[in-house]
């Protein structure tokens, strides 16, 4: 991406939507002008444009609730930015990790669950942090401090423990024994660095040539 290639409005800005780097999650919805959108580039920061007060304004500067930039991505017509960060604290003024979080029920045949990736976020936030601080008496920190081999044993059991369940034909089981994979794999991705947007990225690869 380069700044030739951003198509601001009239009043000389661009919609920057902001999306956590691991979970995919989309935490706001900014505008960027042409120096915020350098300040962005050069630091590694997010810095906006604020329309209501008419200024630049750096995210976090007085909160501390800082983005780190980890990618940027131009959509195709060149007049809307993806910005992938790892946040600190919360993205939202109100203090909630995402400014998107008054939920609209959409019901199908129905009660309305929690979307899969929306909980593969969360949990992969949680695992993210508990490895920034490593509080004593975690299960996540106990595997975090074993090791990847401790926690490849873990998964490697896990996955073996949802192929007995499946052989079973026990719903139940394979629920629960799915979902401890899950969270170890999530373990996994987060020492070696892997996000869940890397996941959902590749697997949209591999549906487009299906």
């Amino acid at each position: 991406m380069t700044m030739d290639n951003v198509r601001f409005d009239e009043r000389g800005l661009v919609p920057a939507v902001v999306q956590d780097a691991l979970s995919g999650e989309v935490l706001m919805l900014a505008y960027m002008n042409r120096e915020s959108l350098e300040k962005t580039l050069a630091t590694g920061e997010t810095h906006f444009w604020s329309r209501s007060r008419n200024e630049l304004w750096h995210k976090g500067a007085t909160s501390g609730h800082v983005q780190k930039v980890t990618g940027m991505s131009l959509d195709c017509d060149g007049d809307t930015i993806l910005v992938r960060v790892l946040q600190t604290g919360a993205a939202c003024h109100t203090g909630a990790y995402s400014c998107f979080f008054e939920k609209v029920p959409v019901q199908s045949g129905g009660t309305h669950e929690a979307a899969l990736g929306e909980v593969l976020g969360a949990v992969a936030r949680v695992i993210h942090q508990r490895n920034a601080d490593r509080p004593e008496g975690s299960y996540t920190t106990k595997l975090l401090e074993g090791g990847l081999d401790r926690i490849l044993k873990k998964v490697g059991e896990e996955s073996g423990e949802v192929i007995i369940a499946a052989k079973n034909h026990a719903p139940v089981e394979i629920t629960w024994e799915v979902a401890d994979l899950l969270y170890h794999l999530l373990v996994m991705m987060e020492v070696e660095g892997v996000s869940l947007a890397d996941i959902a990225g590749k697997l949209g690869e591999r549906r487009g040539g299906k």
